[in-house]
């Protein structure tokens, strides 16, 4: 029976060469001369460290922008609270990967809704997608990528 899983994964790869970049840009910039600023990547976050609020500010603006230029989708950012002391500011940039169980019910519930002859089911932090006709499968597929999901999803394990 044909099926795939749908998946929301990083390529962390392409995240550290993003946060490589958003880091010699900054020590390019004139308005971070002098400045102690910097991005690090510590247990699947972003933290980024100024020493004041506003450069906080530009520094996620770099960071989406090399994000994006590498293909990494947005949605699968989580920004923490500012944390200030000591003369410094720093911010914790979460990266979601795995589909959380609220958005795969909501991905399940829409499947269903569209009156598709499949069945959807969550594995952990991936769901499986099951049908009898490749098409119906495809159909899917093309409904997910038009729906407006919190987190980006990508699908894998094709079988036919």
């Amino acid at each position: 029976m044909p099926s795939f899983d749908v998946v929301s994964e990083l390529d962390w790869h392409e995240v550290t060469n993003a946060v490589d970049q958003a880091n010699r840009e900054i020590t390019t910039r004139y308005d971070f001369k002098g400045v102690k600023a910097g991005y690090e990547i510590k247990d699947k976050a972003v933290v980024m460290e100024a020493e004041a609020e506003p450069q906080l500010r530009q520094m996620s603006d770099i960071l989406n922008q090399k994000l994006v230029n590498r293909g990494i989708d947005l949605k699968s950012l989580e920004k923490d609270d500012v944390e200030k002391g000591n003369m410094r500011a720093s911010q914790a940039v979460k990266m979601k990967e795995g589909l959380e169980t609220d958005e795969a019910k909501r991905i399940v519930k829409m499947i269903k809704e569209s009156k598709v002859k499949v069945q959807a089911q969550i594995q952990g932090d991936q769901l499986r997608v099951t049908g009898k006709k490749r098409d119906d499968l495809q159909q899917v597929m093309a409904l997910l990528r038009g729906a407006d999901l919190k987190q980006p999803v990508q699908f894998t394990n094709f079988r036919d």
